[in-house]
């Protein structure tokens, strides 16, 4: 699986992929970021090529302990990967309450929890749409 996290609009993105190697990864880290956005990664050899496609590249080397490093001596560790850590462990969490999930069907779990994610300040406003229809002609009647 590869995963993707904005540090600034915080969206995710997700995919299943068949392996982690630099020939999967690459391209999709390409197509997930734009042209000079700053990425941050582990040591992971995958992710190589990233500095030739033209996006700044910064890795923490876990392999060594060292899991966030202030680069540029203002006293804030910028690099680091705890944001999509984190986003990991979310995604983690929301799988086990499923008790197992097929591999076939992986795909869609992910896909579910990308969009809860991703649009997580409109849940409330959509479960209310679901449970009563009505109250969407309700909010563009009201003043």
């Amino acid at each position: 699986m590869h995963g993707i996290v904005g540090r600034e609009s915080g969206q995710v993105r997700f995919e299943v992929c068949q392996n982690t190697k630099k020939a999967t990864i690459q391209p999709k880290v390409e197509a997930c970021t734009e042209q000079g956005a700053t990425v941050y990664t582990d040591e992971s050899h995958a992710y190589n090529d990233v500095k030739a496609s033209g996006r700044p590249h910064h890795t923490v080397v876990h392999s060594a302990k060292e899991y966030a490093r202030d680069d540029d001596g203002d006293g804030f560790c910028e690099v680091h990967c705890n944001t999509s850590e984190g986003i990991w462990t979310g995604l983690r969490n929301f799988l086990r309450h499923f008790r197992g999930v097929s591999k076939h069907y992986l795909h869609q779990y992910v896909a579910v929890f990308e969009l809860i994610h991703n649009f997580k300040e409109h849940v409330a406003f959509a479960i209310r749409l679901f449970i009563c229809p009505d109250f969407w002609l309700e909010s563009l009647i009201s003043p």
